[in-house]
């Protein structure tokens, strides 16, 4: 179907890695992302999808040097 579709196939574990991914890029809380993946820890969530974080990171200092008038 996929092939016909001209889709990429994607395993059900991709749609819960953008889902988390997503969210926290939309700055959900991690305990909330956390708890609806149903990671047993907010240490698992954050360790799973720390890639993200550098974005976030680039994010908060572009912020830090805005509020600094730079």
């Amino acid at each position: 179907m996929c092939e016909e579709a001209n889709v990429r196939r994607i395993r059900f574990h991709d749609l819960r890695h953008s889902a988390a991914t997503l969210g926290i890029r939309a700055g959900i809380p991690l305990k909330v992302i956390s708890e609806r993946l149903g990671h047993s820890t907010i240490a698992l969530t954050a360790d799973t999808y720390s890639h993200v974080s550098a974005d976030m990171q680039m994010e908060a200092a572009r912020k830090i040097a805005q509020e600094l008038g730079q």
